[in-house]
Order: C-alpha cells, then structure tokens, then sequence
C-alpha cells in the first residue's frame, strides 16, 4: 500500500503548502521549498556501472534499493532520478523505475505520461521548430538560410524514419519546403536547459540565447529574436517543478528531468538534486549507462555548473555483464563461468580508475541475480580486496531494503566529506579539440581522436563564435568504453572518430557526435511495446 503523497513529503520536511499533488501518490514541488528554513546540506552520493549488457545492469534499481536500504537503518534519505522516455519503454530496455522489491511508485504512471513534463518539453521544442517555419513562411525578415537551420523536432517514440525527413512540402499555403530531422525528446536541448537551469529566470536566459539557424551571410539566428520565449515558459511552467513520489515500501524520491547519456548529458535536473539535498542527509543519484557516459558528463557539465561533488560513487557490477566482457556470447551468460568473469575485470577496473581520476571514493557494488554462482561472486569480491576497493552484495532486487543493508552500511562507513571542488578533466580555457581528447584519452583509453572534415569545420565555427569555452557532451555508444559498439571489455589502441560538433548554446555545452551514435533510436524487432496490454482497465507489461 503506498502511503499518501503528503506523508511522503513529512519525511523530507517539505511544507504542505509548497506541495502541489497530482493525485494521491504523485505531486510537484513548489521550488520555494529550495528556500525552506533549513541549513540541511544533505551527502550527495552518485550511483554508476560498468559497461553494460543491452538489458542494463540495473544502476536505477541499485540506487532505489541504497535508499531503501538507508532509510531502513535511520537514514533520512531521498533518491533523486530521472524521468523514463516512451522510447525505450516501448523499445530495447523497458520502463525505468526499477525492479522487483526496488521500484519508484506508482512506477506505470512514471514510465508512461507521469505529470506530463516530457509532453511539455516536446511541445516546447516543436513551437520553437514551427515557429522557425513560420517566421520564413511570412517573408524571412532575419534572413534565415533554410540550409542551416539546426534547430530539429522532437518526438518521444522511437522512429528511425523520422530521423530525416522534408517538410512544407504541398504548396505555396503549406509552407516552405526544407530538409529537417526529429530526434528523440531525451535528446532536446530544452531538456538539457531544464535539467541544467539554476531557476525560471535561467531558464528563460537559456532559451533566448539558444542558436537556431543562420543566414545566408553565416550570421547567427538566436530564439529570442523570434519573440516567443514567453510561450515557450509558459508550456514549460509546471514542467520546472521536480515531482515528488516515492519506492515500494515508502522512501522519498525526486523524479525530474530525463536527458539520455548517450546522446546527452544524461543526469537529472540540478533543481532536483538540490531539493533532495536542502531536504534529506543522503541523496542518492544516478547518472547514465556505464561511467564513461553519464558520470563524466556528471562531473564534468553538472558539478562543475552547480558546485556539486559527490562523497561517494558507487559502481554497479554484474556477474553476466563481467562475463560478456570475458567474451561470453550474449545467450549463453546464464551458464556459470568464474574465469569468464575473471578476464571481464578489466573493464571493472578502468571504471574504478576513473572515478579515482575524478578524485572521489569508489564503492563497488554486485547486483546479485539469483542465477549467480558463488565462485562467480568470490572472483569479483576477491578482486575488489587486492584493488584496495570497498566492495558489497547487494540483493535489493528480490529483498528490497533488507537485501541493501550490507551495501548502505558500507557506504556509511567509507563515505567522506569532500574538501574541495570537484576535479574537473578539463579547463575552460582548454581547446575543443583538447577538451573531445582529455575525455576520449583519460577516460575511454583511447589512443587518439580523429576529427572528420566536417568536424574540423565545426571546430573553426565554434572558435568564430566564441563558444570555445563550452564544456562537451560526448554523445558515443553505451555498449564499449569505444565509438565501436562491437569491441568488449577494455579496449586498447583504438581511435575516437568525432564526425560532427553541434553548438548547444542554451544548454551550455558542445555535443559532440562519435561513430554512429543516432539522436533518434530506432525500434528492435520484437519491442517491448509487443508486450504491453490494457487488461481489464489495468496497464500490464511496462517496466
């Protein structure tokens, strides 16, 4: 039985009056509670993985259950995550809430429509698309060049056959025609400016000075001088506020903001995590895929803007992932192999040596399945002890916060206070290129960066502009710590090719494209979405 929104939010200290219910189990936060009267700086606590399996090494689920764990043992906790998109709920992985006895409640209503946040942020972004459309269909006074406009559309679902496209096809009434795109809403600047913007007047600062397109002299096309900014707040007005929901057995969670890893930043709003730390002693957060992705970009864009750093980073780990980097074929990882997993270490310990490089402790985790055989478990564990790395079981998938306690009182006990600001890989000052290079040497271990003509392009324009300072946002697969998703475990001598450098001026930060990552996922053969019903007025088969 869930407990009632409001006693969830009595938990946190959070106002009665700056709680905006969505029905009974669901409500936003009034951001006034950012200026409760509270000198609470809560420990701020990040959860990653290792290089994951297609199926994901359950790093949301890890998270869920550490809080658990921890409010369990007295803790006043709160676990700040992301939004789930449609895509892959309806794709490859599934719904994102969680699993088994570690779940954010009510999970279908948070993998679906949830509040409607992802629905206003695409509506946002697609009147900032039309409104481009519009603004040439009615004479072009800013001299648009329709061949460089970089503004796309956006849309929730996957759909490969969106990625490019034409529109104002039909007539002089129908608009000008032009060759466009959709990318995934996960991928949206306006996401990534939400999820960074310190308050609505950020915000809006955000949106006017994002670069939509150019003219035909190569000058740049900002959106605030299509005067539609305040639209654009409007839609966006409730979707701000970070909403308040809570795990299986009742602990505080703070879901907002869903920008993906891999072709994002890949960590939840920074108003979020202030939340739950202005309201709890542990926040407990996470950030996208393995730590080569969404933890770097944590580091690197989140910290460095808002002055977070993190007492901890727990690593997730599994059994079945160690052993696809041992070289276990996909099909074949429930059979128990302890020397499969001993040659997938490595890939362990390069995520081990990045969290160090950042200068904060690591904690491995095992996400323990009940398939796992124990001489399996003892190589990781064993592992861990020569590395000097504190290391647990955690079994809160099928124990819920019973099964997290051995994990939550280790990180009681290791977690430390950080001295200083987070130790960033790169300087402001530094050059793009060094930037794409600090990332692609120091933390996937590549051995060079190969920049394609248009990516030397992109670099010229970005240094003409002035917004050579901008950190990046490396958008590569999740599958390798490489641009190649077929090369396992950690590989070596290999090359980052960079195809491209998009200015995300709103955002704050350069996205730069590698190998073949797509902003817009396409479907798998069999769907998760073939597996989804409405039986008898109830939603079965998300998540």
């Amino acid at each position: 039985m869930l407990r009632p929104i409001a006693d969830v939010a009595a938990d946190l200290g959070i106002s009665p009056d700056h709680l905006l219910p969505v029905g009974r189990h669901k409500a936003k936060i009034d951001l006034a509670a950012l200026s409760d009267d509270t000198d609470r700086a809560g420990r701020l606590v990040l959860v990653s993985a290792i290089t994951p399996t297609p199926a994901g090494e359950g790093k949301t689920t890890t998270s869920i259950g550490l809080a658990q764990g921890l409010r369990a043992a007295g803790e006043r906790v709160c676990v700040a995550l992301r939004e789930p998109s449609l895509g892959p709920c309806f794709g490859v992985k599934g719904g994102g809430t969680g699993g088994g006895r570690s779940t954010i409640e009510p999970s279908t209503d948070i993998n679906l429509h949830f509040t409607g946040d992802f629905h206003a942020i695409t509506a946002a972004h697609n009147l900032l698309a039309a409104a481009i459309d519009n603004h040439v269909h009615h004479g072009n006074e800013l001299g648009i060049d329709l061949r460089r406009v970089t503004w796309p559309r956006v849309l929730d679902v996957n759909d490969r056959s969106l990625r490019r496209c034409v529109t104002g096809l039909g007539g002089p009434s129908d608009g000008v025609p032009r060759q466009t795109g959709f990318d995934i809403t996960a991928a949206s600047e306006i996401m990534a400016m939400l999820c960074l913007a310190e308050g609505p007047d950020d915000l809006r600062a955000r949106i006017d000075r994002t670069l939509i397109a150019f003219t035909g002299k190569r000058r740049p096309v900002f959106a605030g001088q299509l005067g539609i900014t305040g639209a654009l707040m409007a839609l966006l007005k409730d979707a701000m506020l970070p909403n308040l929901v809570q795990t299986a057995d009742g602990t505080p969670a703070v879901v907002h903001g869903g920008p993906f890893a891999n072709i994002a930043h890949g960590c939840n709003s920074i108003i979020a995590t202030r939340m739950a730390m202005r309201h709890a002693d542990w926040t407990i957060t996470e950030a996208g895929f393995g730590f080569d992705l969404g933890a770097e970009k944590f580091f690197d864009i989140k910290c460095v803007q808002a002055g977070l750093n993190p007492c901890a980073v727990v690593l997730v780990a599994t059994v079945r992932a160690l052993k696809m980097h041992g070289g276990v074929a996909l099909a074949d990882l429930r059979q128990a192999d302890p020397d499969a997993v001993r040659r997938g270490l490595a890939n362990l310990d390069k995520h081990v040596e990045n969290i160090r490089i950042f200068g904060v402790q690591p904690l491995v985790a095992l996400n323990r399945f009940d398939a796992d055989d124990d001489a399996e478990v003892a190589v990781v564990a064993d592992h861990c002890a020569a590395m000097g790395v504190p290391f647990a079981e955690s079994r809160h998938f099928a124990e819920g916060a019973a099964g997290a306690a051995e994990l939550a009182g280790l990180l009681r006990e290791v977690a430390r206070c950080p001295d200083g600001p987070v130790r960033p890989l790169y300087q402001p000052e530094d050059s793009v290129a060094d930037k794409i290079r600090a990332v692609a040497t120091r933390i996937y271990g590549a051995e060079s960066v190969d920049f394609t003509k248009d990516a030397e392009r992109a670099l010229q324009r970005i240094s003409r502009l002035g917004y050579a300072h901008l950190p990046v946002c490396i958008a590569k697969t999740q599958n390798s710590l490489s641009d190649n998703p077929r090369l396992r475990g950690r590989p070596r001598g290999f090359e980052i090719t960079v195809r491209d450098v998009v200015i995300n001026s709103g955002a704050g930060f350069l996205v730069v494209l590698t190998g073949d990552i797509l902003r817009m996922p396409g479907l798998p053969r069999s769907p998760q979405a073939e597996r989804i019903d409405l039986v008898d007025g109830e939603i079965v088969g998300v998540g």
